[in-house]
């Protein structure tokens, strides 16, 4: 049977990477009596892969894990058994099985949500975030940004693979930016990829330290539509 776990990632463990957060779900899950498979041979490990894995720095409430387990509780009390392991600044919110015939978190990963906001100094106001966005987004047939990867770098139009761009403002008086981007193997394009180039296009000074990027969910196409990737599960009754 396999299990999808979503989890938030906040506070100081948004500095841990992404190698370390697998061992501490190794530790959390063995400490949580989660009856986990592994695989077989001389050198045995946890059946577990994670969806768009979060770059240092980011926050979340959309984390997604998939796990294999021989047998498993129900979900109310396999959520209070991890959680009661997690330490401050990982929660989880969600333990479902996946249906016959789901994707892997891994492969199935589409879209993805994130809201970027002013941490200390508020560079621009609402409107002339709307005004910025008209003219750089809403106006353009193509955003050509260069990419660069490990090995080598080219150029990619961003614009179709930018879902929704628009200014983002919540009831506790945060500002700046919402943006639905495409994520996944084939295509992944970063917030941070598209917020320089929007800085750079207006003679801008870019400063990552005064963007807090938080990622509010990962979705699966399914039929056309983009789902969360918690929709893939039944819940354990």
């Amino acid at each position: 049977m396999r299990i999808r776990i979503k989890f938030r990632k906040n506070g100081v463990m948004r500095f841990v990477g992404h190698l370390d957060i697998m061992r501490y779900f190794q530790k959390a899950i063995r400490r949580a009596g989660i009856d986990i498979r592994y695989t077989e041979g001389f050198s045995p490990h946890q059946i577990m892969s994670f969806a768009a894995p979060l770059g240092i720095g980011i926050t979340s409430d959309g984390e997604y894990m998939d796990i294999d387990v021989n047998s498993t509780r129900s979900s109310e009390e396999s959520l209070q058994a991890l959680n009661a392991v997690m330490v401050e600044g990982m929660e989880i919110s969600s333990y479902v099985a996946l249906r016959e015939g789901a994707k892997k978190a891994m492969t199935a990963v589409a879209a993805a949500d994130y809201i970027v906001y002013f941490k200390k100094t508020v560079e621009f106001s609402e409107e002339e975030i709307r005004e910025m966005i008209a003219e750089y987004f809403d106006n353009r047939e193509k955003i050509e940004i260069t990419k660069q990867t490990k090995k080598s770098e080219r150029v990619v139009d961003v614009k179709p693979l930018t879902y929704q761009f628009r200014p983002f403002c919540d009831v506790s008086e945060r500002k700046g930016f919402f943006l639905q981007l495409c994520t996944g193997s084939a295509e992944n394009i970063k917030p941070e990829l598209v917020l320089k180039d929007f800085y750079d296009y207006f003679g801008k000074d870019y400063d990552p330290y005064n963007l807090q990027i938080h990622r509010l969910e990962v979705y699966e196409n399914v039929n056309g539509k983009l789902l969360p990737l918690e929709a893939a599960g039944d819940v354990i009754l």
